[in-house]
């Protein structure tokens, strides 16, 4: 249990780092998009991102749907 509990302290730590940085997601239709991180939601149901860069265009903010996102990464400076 204090495994846990540490794993899921350092997850969160870095979901406070990723705010506000550039960030690529890989969803489970294969597609990439890339846009400004912002928050996600207690349970991870959904994830707030700014500027995302689809292939149809740039969204000024969009929520992206859990069960959708495979991956997300961004750059530490």
């Amino acid at each position: 249990q204090l495994v846990r509990a540490a794993l899921r302290e350092r997850f969160l730590r870095a979901l406070g780092v990723a705010r506000g940085r550039p960030s690529c997601f890989s969803l489970r239709s294969g597609v990439r998009v890339d846009g400004v991180f912002g928050a996600a939601d207690v349970e991870f149901q959904t994830f707030q991102v700014d500027s995302l860069r689809t292939p149809l265009g740039v969204e000024a903010a969009a929520l992206l749907r859990g069960s959708d996102v495979l991956a997300f990464s961004f750059l530490l400076q």
